[in-house]
């Protein structure tokens, strides 16, 4: 068959193809599709002819558009073949994964005359991809759930608790002391969730002023305040149709609160200079290590608002509440920080997983990592000993056994302080040492001291 020939036969060979195909115009309107594509995307070919290209709303196109006033698509720019995987929006709104291959038509003389596109569905590849990690998950379910690990029956009940607030689209609380984990909570909600396609959004409100939080949460527009050069989205806006987590709610001013309770109650809020409202669509998730009663007693959070983000509360336990994860902690960083630093240690020695046994970890499981890394550092064995452990633990345990013992005069009445002290501000640390005169860490150490346990002998 001569050359001249297969041209008569190029619309069958077009039409057979497996694969989508799509010719568009320099301008970026659609000339020619096969039948392959219309399956793919649900369109009718009379329903795409001469539309522009961006109905199919592709991801990996966005990154494609250009400034250029004569070059509308960076593909006629760079004038070479691109391959990309993408998702694309068809007729019905359902997304579809496709793996794209796009090149530049030219003519006799090296002139653009358009783009050829070539869509492969791999929607089932992306499910048998969902499966496997969907089975791994199981197979790593009794050691490792999102990043956290627990054995005992009260991380359980946590990792149950977040399985099924994932379902809901209610606003979740969670709440613990530092280091318990709250972060990774909050990521498995999202990841769990029908939201988990969606942005992720997390922001720390004790980590900018009142003014900075405001914009950073419901953005701004040009002109709202000095050095608003340019209008910007806040994170509400970025997070729409999907999570967003303010870690340290505890923290966010009263008049970021009342915004926030609005959006919460009517899904609505204003950028910062702008009276126009605008909708969003977000579920949220929240988290704090203070104890938002006392604050609200204080008049420091509103009450209408603790309502509002604590309708399912999520309580993480502290690591000297469930010490029989310890050892399962112990051997999970172990093995990450052995692979990291290519080192060949391999445990803790039976002296100095006593010494991790007796510890109280105020600084929980964050507290425990950074111990085992200060190990890595200073051993010298393939057993942690004892002497590479942090001086900080080792002085505390000895100085726990040392206390241990009949109580010195005047401790007895420090010790029924601390404790009312503890109960009237319902058991927040830092209530309770302003009660005091003193600071926090005094609290925690004199806690440690006397062996308190809020939930065994604080009675609210």
């Amino acid at each position: 068959m001569k050359p001249k020939s297969f041209n008569l036969y190029c619309k069958d060979i077009v039409e057979i193809m497996q694969e989508g195909l799509l010719v568009v115009a320099e301008d970026g309107t659609i000339q020619m599709v096969n039948s392959a594509l219309e399956e793919i995307t649900g369109y009718s070919r009379e329903e795409l002819m001469d539309k522009p290209c961006t109905i199919f709303k592709c991801d990996a196109c966005r990154l494609m558009r250009n400034t250029d006033a004569n070059v509308w698509c960076r593909l006629f720019k760079e004038k070479k073949i691109l391959r990309r995987k993408c998702h694309i929006v068809r007729k019905d709104g359902s997304y579809v994964t496709v793996l794209k291959t796009a090149a530049i038509l030219n003519d006799d003389d090296g002139h653009p005359l358009g783009a050829v596109e070539i869509m492969t569905d791999i929607s089932e590849l992306d499910i048998l991809d969902t499966k496997v990690q969907q089975l791994s998950k199981m197979l790593d379910q009794d050691t490792v759930f999102h990043g956290m690990v627990g054995y005992s029956d009260k991380m359980k009940q946590v990792f149950n608790l977040i399985d099924k607030a994932a379902q809901s689209d209610f606003p979740v609380f969670i709440s613990g002391e530092s280091g318990t984990g709250k972060e990774l909570v909050a990521r498995a909600i999202h990841e769990l969730g029908p939201r988990r396609e969606r942005p992720y959004v997390q922001v720390n409100c004790a980590a900018l002023s009142e003014s900075l939080l405001e914009s950073e949460l419901f953005g701004h527009v040009k002109g709202a305040f000095t050095g608003a050069v340019q209008h910007r989205k806040g994170r509400f806006e970025v997070a729409h149709k999907g999570d967003i987590f303010l870690d340290e709610i505890g923290d966010l001013p009263m008049a970021v609160q009342v915004k926030l309770l609005r959006v919460l109650e009517n899904k609505t809020f204003e950028r910062v200079g702008e009276s126009r409202p605008l909708s969003v669509d977000v579920r949220i998730i929240t988290a704090t290590n203070k104890y938002l009663p006392s604050l609200i007693e204080q008049e420091k959070f509103r009450e209408d608002l603790f309502y509002r983000i604590n309708v399912i509360p999520i309580p993480l336990p502290a690591l000297r509440e469930r010490k029989e994860d310890i050892p399962h902690l112990v051997d999970f960083f172990i093995k990450r920080l052995s692979a990291a630093y290519q080192s060949n240690i391999r445990g803790l020695s039976p002296q100095a997983m006593k010494t991790f046994m007796d510890y109280p970890w105020p600084g929980n499981v964050r507290e425990l990592k950074s111990a085992l890394e200060y190990c890595f550092v200073v051993a010298d064995s393939d057993l942690i000993r004892p002497e590479h452990l942090p001086a900080g633990l080792t002085e505390s345990v000895v100085s726990r056994t040392v206390v241990s013992g009949p109580d010195k005069p005047g401790e007895n009445e420090q010790k029924n302080e601390l404790i009312d002290a503890l109960r009237k501000s319902r058991g927040n640390k830092s209530e309770a040492a302003r009660i005091l005169g003193i600071n926090r860490v005094t609290v925690l150490n004199r806690m440690r001291k006397y062996g308190i346990d809020l939930t065994r002998d604080i009675i609210f």
